[in-house]
C-alpha cells in the first residue's frame, strides 16, 4: 500500500509540518526506519531520535518542531500509529462460508454469514451470529452463544453454556468455561464440587493465546466490555472483571474477586480470592496482593503496600548486608560495655 502524508493526515485528523505530497510505503520503528517508511515518537525522551531517523515521515505530539523533518501532527502518536498498522496491514481476506469439514451438530444455529473453517465443532443448540470467524480446531460445546464479529483463533476451547459477545477475540489456545478449581477437605478428601456456573465475556474483549478462563462454581465469571487480557494468564471461578482493565501475561487471579473498572495489573501478579480492587487501581508487576485495593490505589511488591512504600523499601533493600554488620558490630559493643560497667559497679 502507498499513501501521500495528505492522505494519512486526513485519515488521522493530523497537522502535516513538511511535505503533504511524500509518499508513505510502510510503518517502522524509529531506528530501522528508511526512505518511504512512517515512524512515531510517543515518548518525550525519544525526542533526540528525530534528528537522525531516516523515516520519511514522524508522527509526534503537539508542539514538536524539528526543521527538515516531515511531521504530522496528533494528539496521541502511539494510537493513531496502532490505526496505520490496521490500515497498512490489514489481515487478507478471510475464506467465507461454513466448511463441509467442519462437525455441527443438527439442532445447532449457525448463521450462514459465519465463517466456520475445517475442523471446527459446535455443539448441539450453539449459536454462532453472523460474521463471527471460528478458526481450525475450534470447539464449541452445547448451548454456547457466540456473537456478531466475533474471531475465535485456532484451537480455542469455548464450554457448555458459555457467552461470548459481540466482536470478541480470542486468540489461539484460549479456554473458556473448564471448571473452577473446587475441592472440598482439600489436602485430604479432594472432593470435587460441581462447577455449574458459566463464563460470561461481553462486547469488545480481547483475550490472548493460551489464557485460561474458568466457569462459575455458581452464577458467572464475569469479563466486562473491553478488558484485554494478555497471553498465559488464569483467571478462576465467579472473579468479575470490570469494563477497560488491562490484564499482563501470567497474572494469576484466585476465585470470587472482583476487578474494578480501567484496573491494571502487571505481568505476573498474584490476587488471593475474594478481595475487590477499586475502579483505576495500579498492581505492579510481580505483585503480591492479598487484601482489598482500594480505587486509584497503585501497589507494588509481595505483599502488596502503597507504590511509595514499596520504593523505599526497595532502596533498603540493598543496604540490608552492610545493616546487618554494623548491628551486629554494635551489639557486641554494647555487650563489652554493659560488661564493663558491670565489673565497674562490683
Amino acid at each position: 500500500m502507498e499513501k501521500t502524508l495528505r492522505e494519512i493526515a486526513a485519515y488521522l485528523h493530523g497537522r502535516i509540518l513538511g511535505d503533504p505530497h511524500i509518499i508513505i510505503k510502510s510503518l517502522q520503528g524509529i531506528d530501522e526506519a528508511e526512505a518511504g517508511d512512517l515512524t512515531f515518537i510517543a515518548n518525550p525522551k525519544y525526542r533526540n531520535r528525530l534528528e537522525t531517523t531516516k523515516a520519511s515521515a514522524i508522527l509526534v505530539m503537539p508542539g514538536t518542531e524539528c526543521p527538515g523533518k516531515n511531521l504530522l501532527v496528533v494528539d496521541d502518536p502511539y494510537t493513531a500509529f496502532g490505526r496505520l498498522l490496521q490500515l497498512f496491514y490489514a489481515e487478507g481476506e478471510i475464506r467465507q462460508g461454513v466448511s463441509p469439514q467442519a462437525h455441527i451438530e443438527a439442532d445447532a444455529d449457525v448463521s450462514p454469514e459465519a465463517v466456520v473453517y475445517p475442523g471446527v465443532y459446535i455443539g448441539h443448540r450453539a449459536r454462532i451470529s453472523q460474521r463471527a470467524v471460528l478458526y481450525p480446531g475450534v470447539f464449541i460445546g452445547p448451548d454456547v452463544q457466540i456473537g456478531e464479529e466475533t474471531v475465535l483463533y485456532p484451537n480455542v476451547v469455548v464450554y457448555r453454556r458459555c457467552r461470548i459477545g459481540k466482536r470478541v477475540i480470542l486468540h489461539a489456545g484460549v479456554i473458556v468455561g473448564a471448571d473452577g478449581f473446587g475441592f472440598a477437605s482439600p489436602g485430604q478428601g479432594n472432593t470435587k464440587i460441581l462447577q455449574i456456573g458459566i463464563v460470561q465475556i461481553d462486547d469488545d474483549v480481547e483475550v490472548g493465546a493460551n489464557t485460561t478462563i474458568d466457569r462459575g462454581t455458581l452464577g458467572k465469571t464475569w469479563i466486562q466490555k473491553e478488558v484485554k487480557i494478555d497471553n498465559l494468564v488464569q483467571i478462576a471461578h465467579n472473579c468479575v472483571i470490570g469494563e477497560k482493565s488491562i490484564i499482563v501475561s501470567q497474572v494469576g487471579i484466585s476465585g470470587s474477586t472482583k476487578i474494578g473498572k480501567s484496573v491494571m495489573i502487571g505481568g505476573q501478579g498474584g490476587l488471593v480470592g475474594h478481595i475487590e480492587v477499586g475502579d483505576g487501581a495500579m498492581i505492579a508487576a510481580q505483585s503480591g496482593v492479598h487484601e482489598d485495593i482500594p480505587p486509584g490505589a497503585v501497589v507494588s511488591g509481595s505483599p502488596a503496600m502503597p507504590h511509595r512504600e514499596w520504593l523505599r523499601v526497595a532502596a533498603v533493600a540493598p543496604k540490608l548486608p552492610e545493616m546487618r554488620r554494623t548491628i551486629i558490630a554494635l551489639s557486641k559493643r554494647i555487650e563489652e560495655l554493659e560488661k564493663q560497667i558491670k565489673e565497674k559497679n562490683t
